[in-house]
């Protein structure tokens, strides 16, 4: 199975990373030793960033690589969905995380139900 970097969701993480740090475009640039243009491109996925500058943001953001590339890493990509569904339930009460999981049920079943009814995709 090819798995291809994912710059736009990369370009988001590292955005979100850094708006958690405070940070603005021109400070983190100034940090990594590049231009803030650069850092609007690659959060918008207008341009591939390359390993190093890669290695260089990450380590800005006190972050690791693959929590940055992990929706293009299959054997990570898996525990950081499950983080983000347990950051989405932060600060829900009882009864919104038991609708929600009512949600998910229904949504799971009806993607089984698809799944059988389409087994080759749609």
């Amino acid at each position: 199975m090819d798995i291809e970097l994912d710059y736009s969701k990369l370009g988001k993480r590292i955005k979100e990373q850094r708006l958690k740090k405070h940070l603005t475009q021109e400070k983190l640039a100034e940090i990594v030793n590049i231009a803030t243009s650069n850092i609007s491109h690659i959060e918008r996925a207008t341009t591939q960033v390359s390993l190093p500058s890669l290695v260089k943001i990450a380590n800005a953001l006190d972050t690791t690589l693959d929590q940055l590339v992990c929706d293009s890493s299959l054997p990570v990509a898996g525990f950081y969905i499950e983080q983000d569904i347990s950051n989405l339930l932060l600060g829900c009460t009882t009864s919104e995380k038991q609708i929600l999981k009512e949600i998910m049920t229904a949504a799971k079943k009806a993607l089984k139900e698809h799944r059988q009814e389409y087994p080759k995709g749609c």
